[in-house]
């Protein structure tokens, strides 16, 4: 099957958020929308990518960042961060994902960066297992804390 990749505009919005309500159902579709709106507004340090399939409807999507604070197991600054990869599953196992990578790789090459970094949750194997296949390694596992304190 063949896709193509494009960068994302407001033309594809509603398909976008939609692919987006998939990769994170416990955020409000309201909320996505606000982000995706967000990213679009920010095309110096932020991208989204979709990729169309053969009908030219949009089955798969890359959202990435530039990160310039520290980023777990990097060494430059800044780095090109994967905020998030999905593809519509009738379309995985076909290639789209590595492309829609290859494509954010390319972005945050071009703006400097020699590293590029993502995460996942740790109980999340299936992500873990796509983003070894995508050529990234492990750097170091992480559990986060928080404690309230009282006024």
């Amino acid at each position: 099957m063949s896709s193509t990749v494009e960068r994302c505009t407001g033309d594809c919005l509603d398909e976008w958020v939609k692919l987006r309500r998939a990769l994170w159902p416990h955020e409000s579709e309201q909320e996505l929308r606000l982000e995706a709106t967000a990213i679009l507004e920010r095309p110096d340090d932020q991208i989204a990518l979709i990729a169309r399939g053969q009908n030219a409807a949009v089955i798969a999507f890359a959202e990435a960042t530039l990160r310039r604070d520290y980023v777990n197991g990097c060494t430059a600054s800044p780095v090109g961060f994967l905020e998030g990869l999905y593809v519509d599953p009738e379309f995985r196992h076909r290639g789209i994902a590595r492309k829609l990578c290859r494509a954010v790789e390319d972005w945050a090459a071009s703006l400097g960066c020699s590293e590029f970094a993502s995460d996942v949750h740790l109980h999340n194997e299936a992500s873990q297992k796509a983003h070894e296949a995508l050529g990234f390694e492990e750097t170091e596992r992480v559990v986060y804390y928080r404690k309230s304190l009282r006024s």
